[in-house]
């Protein structure tokens, strides 16, 4: 019977940092959304005013079904905003709302991290189902060929995790730095728009962890196999 121990090692705890962080944003969000914002700014004032500050005049923000479904669409230059965070005067809605701005400005300027991980994507997508695939084939096939096809695409896939941590973490800067430099959020609403954002930051770190150490863990495999 084989055991994967590799993947006990190395995955496991990643996976439960996953968890971990997934239960932490969405009970953080929780508890911000119960918090008013003492100027009643919902996510879309938020929203349209770092924009503004931005001089950004052609990206446009709608509304969006579901709940931390918020994201920037760099192709149709749309912010969308989910039902919690639109039109809602909370502290959550503002942090959450200020961030996907953040990607809006990132956009604005082309920053080149954010290219990067627009270019990544296609090849992240094959990489990331295809690539495990093809070296497990490979291992079981004892096809040289095959496993190094398939950890160099999944390296693709995991590449893009680890570039989008530096695009999270600077759109979440931005979005703080307009907040506080125009006094929209007093003190107190701006740390708990930093604990908004700082549970959000530990989903990507946990997702790129996560990928990283999958990634270990397949070329551990495929050396072991072959010796």
């Amino acid at each position: 019977m084989y055991f994967d121990y590799y993947y006990l090692v190395l995955v496991v705890p990643a996976l439960l940092l996953s968890l971990f962080a997934q239960i932490l944003v969405k009970s953080t969000f929780a508890k911000y959304s119960r918090i008013r914002c003492s100027r009643n700014i919902t996510g879309t004032d938020a929203a349209a005013f770092l924009l503004k500050s931005n001089g950004i005049r052609d990206v446009r923000i709608e509304g969006v079904a579901g709940s931390l479904t918020d994201h920037y669409d760099p192709g149709s230059k749309v912010l969308r905003l989910s039902r919690p965070v639109y039109a809602q005067p909370t502290i959550a809605a503002v942090g959450v709302a200020a961030h996907e701005t953040g990607h809006a400005i990132q956009h604005a300027v082309s920053w080149p991290p954010l290219a990067l991980r627009s270019a990544l994507v296609p090849v992240a997508n094959i990489g990331s189902s295809a690539g495990p695939l093809l070296a497990v084939a490979g291992i079981v096939l004892s096809f040289p060929l095959l496993i190094n096809l398939g950890i160099i695409l999944f390296g693709a896939g995991v590449l893009f995790y680890v570039v989008t941590l530096p695009v999270e973490f600077n759109a979440s800067a931005r979005a703080l730095a307009i907040l506080r430099s125009n006094n929209v959020l007093t003190p107190e609403e701006l740390r708990g728009v930093r604990k908004v954002l700082t549970a959000a930051a530990l989903t990507y770190v946990a997702s790129a962890l996560t990928a990283i150490m999958s990634l270990v863990r397949l070329v551990l495999i495929s050396r072991g196999r072959r010796r």
